[in-house]
Protein backbone atom coordinates (compact mmCIF):
# COMPACT_ATOMS: atom_id res chain seq x y z
CA UNK A 1 0.00 0.00 0.00
CA UNK A 2 2.60 2.30 0.65
CA UNK A 3 5.73 2.87 -1.43
CA UNK A 4 8.15 4.31 1.07
CA UNK A 5 11.64 5.17 0.30
CA UNK A 6 14.83 2.53 -0.06
CA UNK A 7 16.17 4.14 3.09
CA UNK A 8 13.34 3.08 5.50
CA UNK A 9 14.68 -0.51 4.30
CA UNK A 10 16.18 -2.35 7.23
CA UNK A 11 15.85 0.62 9.29
CA UNK A 12 14.64 -0.23 12.75
CA UNK A 13 13.83 2.33 16.01
CA UNK A 14 16.89 3.70 18.08
CA UNK A 15 17.68 1.12 20.57
CA UNK A 16 17.46 3.17 23.62
CA UNK A 17 13.97 5.27 22.52
CA UNK A 18 12.42 1.72 21.81
CA UNK A 19 13.24 1.30 25.95
CA UNK A 20 11.46 4.24 26.79
CA UNK A 21 8.14 2.38 26.21
CA UNK A 22 9.04 0.41 29.34
CA UNK A 23 9.91 3.71 31.73
CA UNK A 24 6.36 4.22 32.13
CA UNK A 25 5.76 1.89 34.63
CA UNK A 26 6.48 3.88 37.77
CA UNK A 27 7.77 0.77 39.60
CA UNK A 28 11.00 0.64 36.74
CA UNK A 29 14.28 0.99 37.87
CA UNK A 30 16.11 2.72 34.45
CA UNK A 31 19.50 2.83 34.09
CA UNK A 32 18.71 2.72 30.34
CA UNK A 33 18.48 6.34 29.39
CA UNK A 34 21.18 9.27 29.84
CA UNK A 35 18.69 11.53 31.74
CA UNK A 36 19.88 14.23 33.90
CA UNK A 37 18.83 13.45 37.26
CA UNK A 38 15.77 15.29 38.22
CA UNK A 39 17.71 17.50 41.29
CA UNK A 40 19.52 18.88 38.50
CA UNK A 41 17.52 20.43 36.53
CA UNK A 42 17.33 24.16 36.98
CA UNK A 43 13.70 24.51 37.11
CA UNK A 44 13.41 28.02 39.18
CA UNK A 45 16.39 29.45 37.43
CA UNK A 46 14.81 29.01 34.29
CA UNK A 47 11.51 30.07 35.38
CA UNK A 48 13.30 33.71 36.75
CA UNK A 49 14.57 33.57 33.03
CA UNK A 50 11.21 33.38 31.39
CA UNK A 51 9.67 35.53 33.18
CA UNK A 52 12.12 37.85 32.71
CA UNK A 53 11.95 37.07 28.75
CA UNK A 54 8.02 37.73 28.92
CA UNK A 55 8.54 40.74 31.08
CA UNK A 56 10.56 42.75 28.08
CA UNK A 57 9.50 44.18 25.67
CA UNK A 58 12.17 42.70 22.88
CA UNK A 59 9.59 39.73 23.75
CA UNK A 60 8.22 39.36 20.45
CA UNK A 61 11.57 39.28 18.45
CA UNK A 62 12.37 35.51 20.28
CA UNK A 63 8.50 34.72 18.99
CA UNK A 64 9.00 35.50 15.58
CA UNK A 65 10.88 33.81 12.85
CA UNK A 66 14.78 33.96 12.81
CA UNK A 67 17.80 33.79 10.84
CA UNK A 68 18.73 29.94 10.37
CA UNK A 69 22.11 30.47 12.17
CA UNK A 70 20.31 30.97 15.42
CA UNK A 71 19.43 33.23 18.02
CA UNK A 72 22.26 36.04 17.83
CA UNK A 73 22.95 36.42 21.26
CA UNK A 74 23.51 32.95 21.94
CA UNK A 75 25.91 32.64 19.17
CA UNK A 76 27.82 35.45 20.94
CA UNK A 77 27.64 34.06 24.17
CA UNK A 78 28.19 30.80 22.96
CA UNK A 79 31.95 32.18 21.72
CA UNK A 80 32.12 32.44 25.09
CA UNK A 81 30.86 29.08 26.27
CA UNK A 82 33.40 27.11 23.60
CA UNK A 83 36.61 28.77 25.65
CA UNK A 84 36.05 27.08 28.30
CA UNK A 85 37.49 23.70 26.55
CA UNK A 86 40.13 25.53 24.83
CA UNK A 87 38.42 26.81 21.95
CA UNK A 88 39.99 30.39 20.56
CA UNK A 89 39.60 32.65 18.01
CA UNK A 90 36.40 32.08 16.37
CA UNK A 91 33.69 34.53 15.34
CA UNK A 92 30.27 34.54 14.03
CA UNK A 93 30.33 33.08 11.15
CA UNK A 94 32.10 29.53 12.74
CA UNK A 95 28.98 29.18 14.72
CA UNK A 96 25.33 27.76 14.08
CA UNK A 97 22.44 26.86 16.79
CA UNK A 98 21.47 23.54 16.56
CA UNK A 99 18.29 22.03 18.34
CA UNK A 100 20.57 19.33 20.13
CA UNK A 101 23.62 18.30 19.48
CA UNK A 102 22.16 15.51 17.29
CA UNK A 103 20.84 18.00 14.92
CA UNK A 104 24.67 18.93 14.92
CA UNK A 105 25.27 14.97 13.51
CA UNK A 106 22.58 14.59 11.19
CA UNK A 107 23.37 18.56 9.49
CA UNK A 108 26.98 16.88 9.10
CA UNK A 109 25.86 13.70 7.56
CA UNK A 110 23.79 15.33 5.37
CA UNK A 111 25.98 17.95 4.07
CA UNK A 112 28.79 15.20 3.34
CA UNK A 113 27.32 11.75 2.69
CA UNK A 114 26.50 10.13 -0.03
CA UNK A 115 24.82 6.48 -0.27
CA UNK A 116 27.55 4.56 0.24
CA UNK A 117 30.14 6.50 1.62
CA UNK A 118 32.09 5.16 5.05
CA UNK A 119 32.02 6.84 8.24
CA UNK A 120 34.40 5.27 11.32
CA UNK A 121 33.66 5.16 14.77
CA UNK A 122 35.09 4.07 17.91
CA UNK A 123 33.62 0.78 19.22
CA UNK A 124 31.41 0.91 21.00
CA UNK A 125 30.12 4.64 20.10
CA UNK A 126 27.06 6.42 20.38
CA UNK A 127 23.73 4.64 19.41
CA UNK A 128 22.24 6.97 17.25
CA UNK A 129 24.88 8.10 15.01
CA UNK A 130 24.64 4.62 14.36
CA UNK A 131 20.76 5.21 13.03
CA UNK A 132 21.40 8.54 11.51
CA UNK A 133 24.34 6.75 9.08
CA UNK A 134 21.33 4.18 8.39
CA UNK A 135 19.12 7.06 7.41
CA UNK A 136 21.72 8.50 5.09
CA UNK A 137 22.24 4.97 3.35
CA UNK A 138 26.07 5.42 4.49
CA UNK A 139 28.67 2.54 6.62
CA UNK A 140 29.95 2.99 10.04
CA UNK A 141 33.10 0.91 10.60
CA UNK A 142 34.28 0.16 13.68
CA UNK A 143 37.78 1.28 15.04
CA UNK A 144 39.32 -0.61 18.13
CA UNK A 145 39.10 1.11 21.42
CA UNK A 146 42.18 1.06 24.12
CA UNK A 147 41.40 1.92 27.88
CA UNK A 148 42.29 5.42 27.03
CA UNK A 149 39.66 5.25 24.37
CA UNK A 150 39.81 4.98 20.38
CA UNK A 151 43.53 2.38 19.13
CA UNK A 152 45.25 4.96 16.51
CA UNK A 153 46.87 2.29 15.05
CA UNK A 154 43.67 0.79 14.16
CA UNK A 155 42.41 4.11 12.83
CA UNK A 156 44.89 5.27 10.76
CA UNK A 157 44.75 1.39 8.95
CA UNK A 158 40.82 1.90 8.60
CA UNK A 159 41.57 5.60 7.22
CA UNK A 160 43.42 3.97 4.86
CA UNK A 161 41.58 1.26 4.03
CA UNK A 162 38.39 3.05 4.30
CA UNK A 163 38.59 6.61 2.55
CA UNK A 164 36.32 7.70 5.19
CA UNK A 165 34.22 11.42 4.70
CA UNK A 166 35.14 12.06 8.67
CA UNK A 167 35.39 10.21 11.81
CA UNK A 168 32.96 10.36 14.75
CA UNK A 169 34.38 10.91 18.22
CA UNK A 170 33.27 11.58 21.51
CA UNK A 171 36.45 12.24 22.87
CA UNK A 172 35.40 13.14 27.02
CA UNK A 173 33.78 11.27 29.04
CA UNK A 174 32.09 9.30 25.61
CA UNK A 175 28.97 7.75 25.50
CA UNK A 176 28.52 4.66 26.29
CA UNK A 177 32.24 3.76 27.78
CA UNK A 178 32.97 7.29 29.48
CA UNK A 179 36.73 7.07 28.43
CA UNK A 180 38.14 10.58 28.06
CA UNK A 181 41.22 10.36 25.48
CA UNK A 182 44.36 12.58 26.57
CA UNK A 183 45.98 15.11 25.28
CA UNK A 184 48.41 13.10 23.04
CA UNK A 185 45.85 10.58 21.88
CA UNK A 186 44.00 14.34 20.87
CA UNK A 187 46.84 15.31 18.62
CA UNK A 188 48.03 11.94 17.25
CA UNK A 189 44.13 11.89 15.82
CA UNK A 190 44.32 15.65 14.10
CA UNK A 191 47.59 14.93 13.05
CA UNK A 192 46.17 11.38 11.04
CA UNK A 193 43.09 13.78 9.84
CA UNK A 194 45.41 16.15 8.61
CA UNK A 195 47.63 13.62 6.86
CA UNK A 196 44.97 11.85 4.84
CA UNK A 197 42.76 14.58 4.60
CA UNK A 198 40.11 13.71 6.83
CA UNK A 199 37.09 15.55 8.43
CA UNK A 200 36.44 14.94 12.25
CA UNK A 201 33.32 15.53 13.75
CA UNK A 202 34.23 16.22 17.92
CA UNK A 203 31.00 15.69 19.82
CA UNK A 204 31.18 16.81 23.11
CA UNK A 205 27.91 17.33 25.26
CA UNK A 206 29.71 15.91 28.39
CA UNK A 207 33.08 17.68 29.10
CA UNK A 208 31.43 19.63 31.82
CA UNK A 209 30.45 16.95 33.72
CA UNK A 210 33.99 16.11 35.45
CA UNK A 211 33.77 15.30 38.61
CA UNK A 212 37.27 14.09 38.78
CA UNK A 213 41.00 14.18 37.16
CA UNK A 214 42.16 17.39 34.83
CA UNK A 215 40.52 18.99 32.08
CA UNK A 216 41.86 17.97 28.84
CA UNK A 217 41.13 20.38 25.82
CA UNK A 218 39.01 19.57 22.83
CA UNK A 219 40.58 18.31 19.78
CA UNK A 220 39.08 21.60 17.93
CA UNK A 221 41.25 23.39 20.11
CA UNK A 222 44.22 21.96 18.62
CA UNK A 223 42.83 22.42 14.56
CA UNK A 224 44.85 24.49 12.73
CA UNK A 225 43.20 23.65 9.17
CA UNK A 226 39.45 23.83 9.68
CA UNK A 227 38.71 20.33 9.86
CA UNK A 228 36.85 19.59 12.92
CA UNK A 229 33.57 20.57 13.56
CA UNK A 230 32.83 20.40 17.09
CA UNK A 231 29.18 20.01 18.23
CA UNK A 232 27.95 20.86 21.98
CA UNK A 233 24.49 20.97 23.68
CA UNK A 234 23.20 22.25 26.83
CA UNK A 235 21.52 19.12 27.70
CA UNK A 236 22.59 17.88 30.29
CA UNK A 237 24.11 21.04 31.69
CA UNK A 238 20.93 23.43 31.33
CA UNK A 239 17.70 20.89 29.99
CA UNK A 240 17.26 18.63 27.43
CA UNK A 241 14.09 19.68 26.89
CA UNK A 242 15.73 23.02 25.31
CA UNK A 243 16.46 20.90 22.59
CA UNK A 244 19.24 23.53 22.02
CA UNK A 245 23.32 23.58 21.07
CA UNK A 246 26.42 24.79 19.11
CA UNK A 247 27.76 23.60 15.92
CA UNK A 248 31.68 25.07 15.44
CA UNK A 249 33.17 24.77 12.29
CA UNK A 250 35.04 26.38 9.58
CA UNK A 251 32.62 28.58 7.75
CA UNK A 252 32.30 26.88 4.46
CA UNK A 253 31.39 24.25 6.49
CA UNK A 254 29.14 26.28 8.53
CA UNK A 255 27.87 27.87 5.34
CA UNK A 256 26.70 24.28 4.12
CA UNK A 257 24.91 22.97 7.34
CA UNK A 258 22.81 26.96 7.02
CA UNK A 259 21.47 25.29 3.75
CA UNK A 260 20.47 22.30 4.83
CA UNK A 261 18.78 23.51 8.37
CA UNK A 262 17.09 25.73 6.37
CA UNK A 263 15.31 22.82 4.82
CA UNK A 264 15.02 20.73 8.03
CA UNK A 265 13.44 23.19 10.60
CA UNK A 266 14.13 27.18 9.36
CA UNK A 267 15.87 27.89 12.63
CA UNK A 268 16.07 26.51 16.88
CA UNK A 269 13.66 27.74 18.76
CA UNK A 270 14.37 31.19 19.70
CA UNK A 271 12.89 31.13 23.08
CA UNK A 272 14.93 27.85 23.79
CA UNK A 273 17.97 29.92 22.76
CA UNK A 274 17.02 33.32 24.72
CA UNK A 275 17.24 30.73 27.61
CA UNK A 276 20.52 29.20 27.51
CA UNK A 277 21.93 32.47 26.60
CA UNK A 278 20.08 34.35 29.56
CA UNK A 279 21.88 31.16 31.28
CA UNK A 280 24.92 31.54 30.61
CA UNK A 281 24.91 34.71 30.61
CA UNK A 282 23.21 35.54 33.98
CA UNK A 283 26.55 33.62 35.56
CA UNK A 284 24.17 30.75 36.37
CA UNK A 285 26.56 28.02 34.95
CA UNK A 286 29.56 28.00 37.33
CA UNK A 287 27.04 27.46 40.48
CA UNK A 288 25.06 25.07 38.48
CA UNK A 289 27.77 22.71 38.00
CA UNK A 290 28.98 23.12 41.45
CA UNK A 291 25.44 22.02 42.45
CA UNK A 292 25.34 18.92 40.39
CA UNK A 293 28.61 17.72 40.14
CA UNK A 294 28.42 16.37 43.72
CA UNK A 295 25.43 14.63 43.04
CA UNK A 296 26.72 12.64 40.22
CA UNK A 297 30.13 11.90 41.50
CA UNK A 298 28.01 10.38 44.58
CA UNK A 299 25.85 8.11 42.01
CA UNK A 300 28.58 7.22 40.06
CA UNK A 301 30.70 5.65 43.51
CA UNK A 302 27.10 4.20 44.73
CA UNK A 303 27.05 2.23 41.32
CA UNK A 304 30.56 1.05 41.16
CA UNK A 305 30.53 -0.04 44.95
CA UNK A 306 27.04 -2.07 43.79
CA UNK A 307 28.69 -3.42 40.92
CA UNK A 308 31.43 -5.10 42.55
CA UNK A 309 29.29 -6.22 45.62
CA UNK A 310 26.10 -7.62 43.20
CA UNK A 311 27.55 -8.55 39.84
CA UNK A 312 29.21 -11.44 38.94
CA UNK A 313 33.37 -11.14 39.03
CA UNK A 314 34.02 -11.63 35.52
CA UNK A 315 31.77 -8.42 34.75
CA UNK A 316 34.84 -5.46 34.52
CA UNK A 317 33.44 -2.19 34.02
CA UNK A 318 35.04 1.47 33.34
CA UNK A 319 35.25 3.72 36.15
CA UNK A 320 34.89 7.78 34.65
CA UNK A 321 35.94 10.98 35.46
CA UNK A 322 32.63 12.58 34.64
CA UNK A 323 29.11 11.83 32.31
CA UNK A 324 26.97 9.61 33.02
CA UNK A 325 27.46 6.24 32.00
CA UNK A 326 29.19 3.12 33.12
CA UNK A 327 30.18 0.45 30.46
CA UNK A 328 30.95 -3.10 31.60
CA UNK A 329 31.68 -6.35 29.88
CA UNK A 330 31.88 -10.18 31.19
CA UNK A 331 34.98 -11.13 30.24
CA UNK A 332 34.01 -15.05 30.15
CA UNK A 333 31.85 -14.08 26.78
CA UNK A 334 28.50 -14.12 28.53
CA UNK A 335 25.78 -12.85 26.42
CA UNK A 336 24.32 -9.41 28.00
CA UNK A 337 21.41 -9.61 25.17
CA UNK A 338 19.89 -13.39 26.78
CA UNK A 339 19.44 -11.34 30.18
CA UNK A 340 17.63 -8.13 28.84
CA UNK A 341 13.98 -9.73 28.97
CA UNK A 342 14.25 -11.13 31.87
CA UNK A 343 15.48 -7.78 33.56
CA UNK A 344 12.75 -5.82 32.01
CA UNK A 345 10.12 -8.34 33.49
CA UNK A 346 11.82 -7.84 36.97
CA UNK A 347 12.05 -4.03 36.81
CA UNK A 348 14.83 -3.60 35.90
CA UNK A 349 16.82 -1.35 32.57
CA UNK A 350 20.05 -1.52 30.86
CA UNK A 351 20.90 -0.68 27.29
CA UNK A 352 22.84 -4.22 25.40
CA UNK A 353 26.27 -3.45 24.61
CA UNK A 354 25.54 -4.77 21.03
CA UNK A 355 23.33 -1.64 19.88
CA UNK A 356 26.72 0.43 20.53
CA UNK A 357 28.73 -1.08 18.22
CA UNK A 358 29.20 -0.59 14.27
CA UNK A 359 29.06 -4.29 13.31
CA UNK A 360 26.79 -4.94 16.04
CA UNK A 361 28.73 -8.32 16.82
CA UNK A 362 29.70 -7.57 20.24
CA UNK A 363 27.27 -9.55 22.60
CA UNK A 364 28.79 -9.30 26.12
CA UNK A 365 28.37 -5.91 27.38
CA UNK A 366 25.59 -3.06 28.70
CA UNK A 367 25.64 0.47 29.21
CA UNK A 368 24.56 1.72 32.74
CA UNK A 369 23.17 4.81 33.45
CA UNK A 370 23.84 6.33 36.95
CA UNK A 371 22.29 9.97 37.29
CA UNK A 372 18.87 9.39 36.71
CA UNK A 373 18.12 6.94 39.79
CA UNK A 374 17.94 7.74 43.53
CA UNK A 375 20.17 5.89 45.31
CA UNK A 376 18.24 3.20 46.79
CA UNK A 377 17.13 2.75 43.55
CA UNK A 378 20.64 1.97 42.37
CA UNK A 379 21.46 -0.21 45.28
CA UNK A 380 18.25 -2.12 44.40
CA UNK A 381 18.12 -2.56 40.50
CA UNK A 382 22.42 -3.53 40.62
CA UNK A 383 21.10 -6.38 43.09
CA UNK A 384 18.30 -7.62 41.12
CA UNK A 385 20.74 -7.84 37.75
CA UNK A 386 23.99 -9.18 40.09
CA UNK A 387 21.01 -11.94 40.49
CA UNK A 388 20.10 -11.90 36.77
CA UNK A 389 23.57 -12.46 36.02
CA UNK A 390 24.60 -14.76 38.73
Amino acid sequence: MFQFSDRMNGLSANAIREIFKYLSDPEMISFAGGMPNRDALPAEILNELSERLFRDKKIYSVLQYGATEGYLPLRESGIEFVKRVGIQGIGLDNTLVITGGQQGIDLTCKIFLNKGDCVLVEDPTYVAVLHILKTYEAKAYGVKSDADGINTDDLEEKIKRYHPKFIYLVPTFGNPTGKTYPLEKRKKILSLAERYDVVILEDDPYSHLRFGGEPVPSIKSLDTTGRVIYNTSFSKIISPGIRCGLAVADPEIISKLVLCKQATDVHTSALSAALADGFLRGGYLDPQLKKILPIYLEKKTLMREAIKKYMPKDFECTDPNGGLFIFGEFKSGKCADDYFKTALENKVAYVKGVDFYAAGDVHNSLRLNFSNSTNAQIDTGMKILGKIFG
